[in-house]
């Protein structure tokens, strides 16, 4: 039972805190959908979105309203287009992608997640012509998101296919020029790619998943660091252990009220509830920063010596915390430090605090990795392929999920400011160590796995 100081936090954090849903996504198996005829094929993964996604945002109004919690994004993920349309050319690549763009539209779904390969041991021949087909699909639909599985702990980093990523990448900046770039904000490149993510642009719709099935993403950065201020005003002498434990029983809160959203929207659509991602999902507005939260924790200068300390001990209590209050935790479940979407992240960059070197090393701790960085864009295919690698490394030598999300921005450098607008925020320009690597990456092929013993 409740206790009553539970209830009247719950309520605090719906009405004072602004803690909201942040996504709900429905997967959406269309294996079935893959034919030989390009437009037929379109036709029926048109049909199925409709057919099993067409109810999704008036289930999550019906019950963002009964509950009094808002959802902030409805989205869609569906199975790897990589493997639907196998053995079809780039232009019936491009027509699957503006098929899923046009069908999410009408169904009035934000965004679509699943243009997608798993490319860790190699590549395809529909596998290539998917990131091929990157810039264009990237420049010319608004709602497809679309993300690659480059490495993973069994098999290790597939270096060719990070170089074919790092010129893919340049190609969709520079077709996106007049917006910064943007493009490349909806492509994320993984190592161990999670199979029900519910956030974007990383979410696909697994093979071991059901026919259909609801995936949540809580939020509540501005929950978390209301709850750590609270006890730094209550005059008790405190320890890391009291902030761990504050941010656990908060945590565990926060994912009640996600699960019980998650099943409601599941039931009223008919699909299979999957998971709640724990992790804590930041804006660019003021007060919903993970920055911020490791500023209440003491950090005075995001990026300074204890940032990665502070952001390890944030992440292991929201883990903690959620794993008690629901047994359907999975996604990536920690914190994302994306610099352009959190508002103290991109001031600490701006201001020099936080580097590119600093933000990898935070990411060793974290969920996901370097995640909406912006570099200039004169940077080379060898170097954002080096950059990728070393994110990847992360993941892969400590068997968890790493991924980048890179803009370069044309015609801009360090110092100067990337606008990305809406949730994707602005973000400074990063300085990176261009031609240091190339020799390196141009040698190709894969790293392999790395040992499973002798673990130091």
């Amino acid at each position: 039972m409740p206790s009553k100081e539970h209830i009247l936090a719950t309520v605090r954090m719906l009405q004072e805190e602004h803690l909201d849903v942040r996504a709900v996504t429905l997967g959406v198996d269309l294996c079935d959908c893959a034919d030989r005829d390009a437009e037929r094929m379109c036709r029926l993964i048109r049909d199925k979105i409709l057919r099993k996604a067409g109810g999704l945002v008036n289930a999550c109004e019906q019950v963002s309203r009964k509950y009094g919690i808002p959802v902030v994004n409805r989205r869609l993920a569906v199975s790897p287009v990589a493997n639907i349309a196998a053995g079809h050319g780039p232009e019936e690549m491009l027509r699957v992608a503006q098929a899923l763009d046009s069908a999410a539209g009408e169904a009035g779904i934000d965004f679509v997640g699943g243009f997608s390969a798993m490319v860790q041991k190699g590549l395809t021949d529909s596998e290539r012509t998917l990131i091929n087909t990157l810039p264009q699909v990237l420049s010319s639909t608004t709602r497809v998101c679309a993300s690659v599985n480059a490495a993973s702990s069994r098999a290790g980093i597939n270096v060719d296919a990070l170089l074919l990523l790092g010129e893919r990448i340049l190609e969709t900046a520079a077709l996106t020029a007049d917006s910064d770039g943007f493009g490349c904000c909806k492509l994320v490149v993984f190592a161990n790619i999670p199979e029900d993510n519910p956030f974007m642009a990383g979410g696909f719709k697994g093979q071991g998943e059901p026919e259909t099935v609801i995936n949540v993403g809580v939020s509540g950065p501005g929950v978390v660091k209301r709850a750590i201020e609270r006890l730094r005003q209550s005059g008790v002498k405190l320890t890391l252990a009291d902030v761990a434990e504050e941010i656990k029983n908060t945590s565990f809160r926060v994912t009640r009220t996600g699960e019980l959203i998650g099943r409601e929207v599941a039931r009223l659509i008919g699909a299979e509830f999957g998971i709640v991602d724990l992790s804590l999902a930041p804006t660019p507005e003021v007060g919903d920063s993970v920055g911020e939260i490791l500023q209440a924790m003491g950090i005075g200068r995001i990026g300074g010596p204890g940032s990665t300390a502070a952001l390890a001990l944030l992440t292991d209590a929201v883990k903690k915390g959620g794993t008690f209050a629901s047994s359907s935790v999975g996604g990536l479940s920690g914190a994302f430090i994306p610099v352009a979407e959190d508002s103290a992240l991109s001031l600490a960059a701006a201001e020099g605090s936080l580097t590119l070197e600093k933000l990898e090393a935070m990411t060793s701790v974290c969920s996901v990795g370097l995640d909406m960085v912006a570099v200039p864009g004169d940077v080379s295919p060898e170097t954002l392929a080096a950059i990728m690698a070393d994110e990847l490394a992360i993941g892969v030598v400590n068997r968890k999920t790493t991924a980048v999300r890179i803009i370069p921005v044309p015609g801009k450098k360090p110092g100067d400011t990337a606008f990305f607008g809406g949730l994707f925020g602005q973000a400074p320009v990063l300085r990176v160590q261009d031609g240091a690597s190339a020799q390196f990456i141009r040698t190709g092929g894969r790293i392999p796995a790395p040992l499973q013993s002798l673990t130091n």
